[in-house]
């Protein structure tokens, strides 16, 4: 039977977030005694009823977990499903895999099955829709259906649940000293997912790194034609001597409008790319890429599951865990 009143609601009414009444209701030492009692008696006085299935289900297991994924057509979901494939069988649970092709509704649709209780866990990266309109009460829903929950990838938010992550930060920050230690002084970058979590924070690490706001150059559009202009710009308008591509299409973009402007690589421009290790080694030139070890997310990933589903951390706050990445160098950053 559905609630009398949903986490959104019980939000609006006290003037907080969904992640505030959510942490709250599950007593969580984030939240001040004070906020919690507040959360409670509103949600006691309107009859909230937080776990309908799970009240029932929760003794039983069903040895299957669920992952989402929102694009499965990028090879580094494809890798990371490939590690939470192998470290679920190790483990002797099924996996469901569903794919939200990042549609918010698609997404929503999906999550509110797997609150039926017919897995015992869920895997999510969450889809590009979701995160631009910032809605996320379906996922609090699962939260508040007592479903060990674990982000992957796509992790900035403030849902209280496991998170694993690459430190986007840092590698553009890294990547961009890294240019500037060796005498180059025009650094661009270009991106397609400037608006998701991911993207934002490749940004502020390539900003970081910057000596002065006005070598700030950058070429952002999820549009082609526009990315595709933005990007000319930088290469024959601005003469950037080196570019930080933050995802697949970007990466690609910079070497044909190279190609197309006959800007030599790595000559004339240096290329760093967010770009599969097997596809950077067999373009020419080949492309130096930041490796973000996509298996090893998705085994650790499973192992923070079956942890929360096992209880081996119940009761601890939620672990975020982040995956180093490292910057290969192949024929683009030769000097």
């Amino acid at each position: 039977m559905k609630n009398k009143i949903t986490l959104k609601e019980l939000a609006k009414l006290l003037n907080v977030s969904v992640s505030t009444v959510s942490k709250a209701l599950h007593d969580s030492p984030e939240i001040s005694p004070k906020t919690v009692e507040r959360v409670k008696e509103l949600a006691k006085l309107h009859k909230y009823r937080p776990n309908p299935v799970a009240v029932n289900l929760k003794s039983s297991k069903s040895g299957t977990i669920g992952v989402i994924i929102p694009n499965i057509a990028n090879t580094f979901f494809a890798n990371v499903l490939s590690g939470i494939e192998a470290r679920a069988q190790k483990a002797g649970l099924q996996v469901i895999t569903y794919i939200s092709n990042e549609s918010l509704a698609r997404e929503q649709q999906i999550t509110e099955m797997l609150t039926s209780g017919f897995v015992d866990g869920v895997l999510i990266a969450i889809s590009e829709e979701t995160q631009r309109k910032k809605e996320y009460e379906h996922l609090f829903n699962l939260v508040d259906y007592d479903i060990p929950v674990v982000l992957y990838d796509r992790v900035n938010l403030d849902l209280p649940v496991d998170k694993i992550g690459i430190d986007d930060e840092h590698s553009f920050e890294d990547a961009t000293r890294l240019l500037q230690s060796r005498g180059i002084k025009k650094i661009g970058i270009a991106t397609s997912i400037h608006h998701l979590g991911v993207g934002k924070l490749r940004i502020t690490g390539y900003r970081n790194a910057l000596k002065d706001e006005k070598d700030f150059y950058i070429a952002n559009s999820s549009r082609p034609d526009t990315l595709r202009e933005k990007t000319k710009k930088l290469l024959v308008d601005d003469k950037v001597e080196a570019i930080l591509c933050s995802d697949f299409e970007s990466t690609m973009l910079v070497y044909r409008m190279a190609y197309e402007n006959k800007i030599k690589i790595p000559d004339d421009l240096k290329v760093i790319g967010f770009i599969n290790g097997d596809v950077a080694r067999y373009l020419t030139p080949s492309i130096s890429y930041v490796e973000q070890f996509p298996g090893e997310i998705g085994e650790e990933a499973v192992e923070l599951l079956v942890d929360r589903i096992e209880n081996r951390v119940a009761g601890k706050l939620p672990i975020n865990k982040t995956i180093r990445t490292k910057l290969i160098h192949m024929e683009s950053t030769e000097f």
